[in-house]
């Protein structure tokens, strides 16, 4: 199992939908996020991407010295970008991480943002140019020299020269909910992603990509995108839920909804249903909560419960297929330690943060009265 963390480059806060509690994102604050994930022993980060976000490349590529093991999860946009540069962009990124990059493969949900970056694409046509895109990237990136004339895209002797340190190319992550999404991930992707929804949805999507891979003669791994709230208790974890909505009004959450609404994402839509805009249904499965999206686009649910509820829930997730995790929290820096701390214990994970016995100050905690070290006790 890999569990990966998340870097808040839209901004990080206590609170969602406000100005109250919230904290400036800065490189500085990034630098903390990624290391505290990579001591940690988080697989890796993944870095968002949109005209709300900082760039995920230039990012990525600012933290790569600051971090020793920490895999980067980077976008590639599909109709923005040509194959070509993108795929040399990969391979430099990758030789100078020493291995430690992802490709996220982003067509894109948001017409209006689109058009600002000069796509006028329809859903479909996206689908179609991503298409084209990775089967000229996979090339170019594995090394081969690329002609190509598709409906949209057309390339003639596209090479890269300088190859990538992982074979034959960075692996391709993609996240999609549509028949064409599907279909894609099943011809040309490594890694299928989905939001949190609830397991037999999950399971369904599951199968889909599947029977999708099989028919060209692959496989895919799975992997899921939630937010997290743990606590030591149960209620503990739902009060803080509560606390994080708790500054949200009315009206920002019908001016979140109606902004979602013109979104030609089908994966928006869905996590959309989940509750509707109403705050009395935001409990969607078992200790699987929708607040999130009540203002956030994207990933809009979160696991919330004690450390047993919420590594039970994973496991359940687990047990589908999916082997990979992708969290976040909020505040990004001190859920990534408590998530850490709390619940990786409980999990079978590829990577874990070897204990610290060389270091006099953990882990156990602090010293007692100049020279007792504290031992882990159960509380009376």
């Amino acid at each position: 199992m890999k569990l990966f963390w998340f870097l808040p480059t839209h901004g990080d806060s206590r609170y969602l939908g406000t100005a109250h509690g919230a904290r400036s994102v800065d490189h500085k604050y990034l630098k903390q996020v990624a290391q505290a994930a990579d001591q940690l022993g988080y697989e890796g980060v993944l870095i968002p991407t949109g005209r709300s976000c900082e760039d995920s490349w230039v990012v990525a590529s600012s933290l790569v010295p600051f971090t020793e093991q920490l895999k980067f999860l980077v976008a590639i946009r599909p109709g923005v970008i040509s194959p070509t540069v993108s795929a040399r962009q990969a391979a430099t990124l990758d030789r100078f991480s020493n291995g430690r990059v992802l490709i996220n493969v982003v067509t894109g949900g948001d017409p209006d943002e689109q058009r600002g970056d000069g796509s006028f694409l329809s859903h479909a046509e996206r689908y179609e140019v991503t298409t084209e895109f990775l089967r000229i990237w996979r090339g170019v990136a594995a090394g081969e020299t690329v002609n190509f004339a598709g409906k949209h895209l057309r390339v003639e002797n596209a090479k890269t020269l300088y190859p990538s340190v992982q074979k034959p190319y960075p692996p391709l992550w993609f996240g999609g909910s549509s028949d064409a999404a599907i279909e894609l991930a099943g011809e040309q992707v490594d890694v299928y992603l989905t939001w949190g929804e609830p397991p037999r949805a999950v399971a369904e999507k599951i199968a889909k990509a599947r029977a999708a891979a099989a028919l060209h003669g692959r496989t895919l791994r799975f992997g899921i995108r939630l937010h997290v709230i743990v606590r030591e208790s149960s209620e503990a974890a739902w009060r803080a839920a509560d606390r994080l909505i708790s500054h949200l009004s009315d009206d920002t959450i019908a001016a979140a909804q109606k902004a979602f609404a013109r979104f030609d994402s089908i994966g928006q839509q869905r996590m959309a249903a989940l509750h509707q805009g109403r705050r009395d249904r935001l409990e969607v499965s078992p200790n699987l909560w929708a607040g999130v999206g009540l203002v956030r686009g994207g990933a809009g649910t979160a696991l919330v419960g004690s450390p047993e509820e919420v590594a039970a829930r994973i496991e359940e997730y687990a047990a589908l297929g999916i082997d990979t995790f992708i969290f976040s929290g909020y505040p990004h820096l001190e859920e990534a330690y408590r998530f850490a701390e709390l619940v990786f214990p409980l999990l079978p994970l590829a990577r874990m943060h070897p204990p610290g016995q060389a270091n006099l100050t953990g882990p156990f905690g602090e010293v007692i009265a100049n020279d007792i070290v504290p031992s882990a006790r159960a509380a009376a």
